[in-house]
């Protein structure tokens, strides 16, 4: 199954879901199953969003956008994120005016077991798509899965914190679970936002990948030729590298390139989506590289 077609999964369950625990809420008048219901309308907008960015970052290069579309799943975890920010504002709202005027709970039974099969529906979903993203390396599919999982632990406390006011009577309790809910999305949000802004600023492949480039580029430096100002980026599902390669000026050219082809492949092979360029440079010369102040150089 591609990553399209786990975020239409994402939107249908995220739809199943609305529905079942609104459901929960109108029977019980629980705002803090109402506060779970609301987070999963921000499942359902993420997943809708996510699943445009996808598309969007499918999308071959063109005049406009030659180095491809691929920085688009970043805007999607970061617009989840705002959602959720968002979502936790209005949570706290309906919670403050719970806290403030207590109601009587209703029917807890049915709207804890719609709760429960709510989030297994969840919780299935989301360990299917964070194994899917970590296969492609999609940011949009894996922000999506992270939030399901965030959802499925805000209804194990919601569960948690109705159980207690069923044993105690205390209906105080049920709008300070709900706060309680909107302090724990609130941090899942931020750290969408900031994986998202760290994406669009070019940041470094993952450690794990610059360990196999290492290990790739290290029997072809063993050779006469030298490798040095090495530097990587990633970009939703792609990988780049960029490195010079130093090889003795009386080397044909044919020879030459031969030798960055081979590198080329044994980069890309190592590394799947990964793209390559590689500048040649005679052994004697180095390359003048702007900003002397950079670590790199």
């Amino acid at each position: 199954m591609q990553v399209s077609a786990y975020l239409k999964l994402s939107v249908a369950v995220a739809v199943a879901t609305i529905a079942l625990k609104t459901g929960a809420w109108w029977l019980t008048g629980s705002v803090s199953l109402l506060s779970d219901a609301m987070e999963s309308g921000v499942n359902l907008a993420g997943a809708v969003f996510a699943l445009m960015m996808v598309t969007l970052a499918a999308q071959p290069p063109d005049a406009d956008h030659p180095y491809g579309h691929h920085k688009a799943e970043y805007f999607s975890s970061g617009f989840e994120g705002v959602l959720i920010f968002v979502a936790a504002l209005a949570i706290i709202a309906v919670s403050v005016q719970r806290l403030l005027h207590p109601q009587p709970l209703e029917a807890l039974g049915i709207g804890l077991t719609l709760s429960v099969i709510s989030s297994a529906l969840n919780f299935a979903l989301a360990w299917a798509m964070l194994r899917k993203a970590r296969e492609h390396r999609s940011m949009a599919l894996e922000a999506d899965a992270r939030h399901l999982f965030t959802d499925v632990w805000t209804s194990a406390g919601v569960l948690v914190g109705l159980g207690a006011v069923t044993v105690t009577g205390w209906l105080w309790l049920d709008p300070v679970v709900a706060i309680g809910v909107a302090a724990n999305i609130v941090r899942e949000g931020a750290s969408l936002v900031w994986r998202s802004a760290q994406g669009l600023m070019d940041q470094a492949v993952e450690p794990d990948v610059q360990a196999v480039i290492e290990r790739t580029l290290e029997p072809f430096r063993d050779q006469v030729i030298r490798i040095d100002h090495v530097s990587t980026r990633r970009a939703g599902t792609r990988r780049f590298i960029d490195l010079h390669m130093h090889m003795p000026a009386g080397w044909s050219l044919g020879r030459a390139a031969a030798m960055r082809r081979e590198v080329e492949q044994a980069l890309m092979a190592a590394v799947p989506g990964l793209r390559a360029s590689i500048q040649l440079l005679p052994l004697d010369m180095e390359a003048h590289l702007a900003g002397a102040e950079d670590p790199r150089l």
